[in-house]
C-alpha cells in the first residue's frame, strides 16, 4: 500500500451505477488507489462538493492536485501518466 496510492483517490459512493463501473475498470488494470465512500467521510464529501460546482459528483478522481469530476477510464489514465507517473 505505500504512499504511492495517494496519488490516485477514488471519491465514489454506495448505489452509484458510475462509481461501480469506474471502481472495476480499475481493478482490471491494477491502478494503486485509495477509494474513499464520501458518505462515511464527510472531509471528502467536502472535497467532492469543492471541485464539482457545489454538487457532490461521483465518481470524482483526484491525480495528484488535478480533480476529474466522473472522468472516463481513457481520461483517467491520461491524467495518471501526466501527473502520477511512477502509479501507472
Amino acid at each position: 500500500m505505500g504512499e504511492d496510492r495517494e496519488d490516485v483517490v477514488v471519491y465514489w459512493r454506495p448505489g452509484c451505477p458510475y462509481c461501480m463501473k469506474l471502481r472495476l475498470q480499475l481493478r482490471v488494470v491494477g491502478l494503486p488507489r485509495t477509494e474513499v465512500n464520501i458518505w462515511r467521510d464527510p472531509e471528502a464529501a467536502a472535497y467532492v462538493r469543492s471541485v464539482a460546482d457545489g454538487n457532490e459528483t461521483v465518481p470524482t478522481v483526484r491525480v495528484g492536485g488535478t480533480a476529474l469530476v466522473n472522468p472516463s477510464l481513457r481520461r483517467l489514465l491520461k491524467t495518471v501518466k501526466a501527473n502520477a507517473p511512477h502509479t501507472a
